[in-house]
């Protein structure tokens, strides 16, 4: 990998988002608009909103960030873009560090938009501190990036990066712990959420609703999460190709 390689990815790929605004908006929006809504939906019993908004808060993030990366780095590939710059003294690993970055930054805003909308409009009522949330919910937007840059390898076209969607995200979704408590789960589902890393991403929010200060918990959680986004933006350097055949 080279730096000045990886910024210059990641500076060509904030270019093309400018002028993208519809993106841009799906992005930084959508997570705002659907835990604004939660919000309002659980108008009547606001300890329900508080007892799953700080959950879904890194949910949200990682589902938008996942959505679009895959579709934005699979429509490199199908429309030559990959092939030219591969062709160039540009390594695998330079390229999706460069996306990592780009959308690793718009993942910040997107976290702080979402977590202060949370805490200080919608009234969040966490006992730990917010910084903690927006920590979790940036390394949720991460592994969403990883997870889209992953999966865009194996899909021919924009139609089977979104059908990836049911097949990565909504099992997580189910066995993350957001329904009912991973511990009451079948001995087989349990083992399967263990692996999961939507499954750390929820415990961590869990700790920061719960505890006022971090505990051993929270932060083994947190090094979960980074993992697994480092673990999958290695695979997806290693699995990415050239054009879509």
């Amino acid at each position: 990998m080279n730096t000045s390689r990886t910024l210059a990815t990641a500076a060509r790929v904030l270019r093309q988002l400018r002028h993208d605004p519809r993106t841009i908006a799906l992005m930084l929006l959508v997570p705002v608009l659907m835990i604004t809504l939660l919000r309002y939906v659980f108008d009547a019993s606001p300890r329900t909103f508080d007892s799953t908004g700080a959950s879904l808060l890194g949910i949200f993030p990682l589902i938008t960030m996942f959505l679009v990366t895959s579709i934005a780095t699979l429509r490199e590939r199908t429309s030559g873009t990959l092939e030219r710059l591969l062709a160039m003294p540009l390594g695998k690993g330079d390229l999706i560090a460069g996306y990592a970055l780009a959308f690793g930054l718009l993942a910040v805003v997107q976290s702080a938009l979402a977590t202060s909308l949370s805490v200080w409009f919608l009234g969040l009522d966490v006992l730990g501190s917010p910084w903690l949330l927006l920590l979790v919910a940036l390394l949720d937007a991460l592994l969403g990036t990883a997870l889209g840059l992953f999966v865009s390898a194996f899909a021919a076209s924009e139609f089977q990066a979104v059908q990836f969607m049911p097949a990565v995200i909504f099992p997580q979704l189910l066995l993350c712990g957001l329904l009912t408590a991973r511990d009451t789960m079948q001995p087989a589902l349990r083992a399967v959420s263990n692996v999961l890393p939507m499954s750390y991403a929820v415990d961590a929010m869990t700790q920061v609703q719960s505890h006022p200060n971090p505990t051993t918990a929270f932060v083994q959680d947190v090094l979960i999460v980074g993992g697994c986004a480092l673990l999958v933006l290695v695979l997806g350097a290693a699995t990415l190709r050239r054009r879509t055949t």
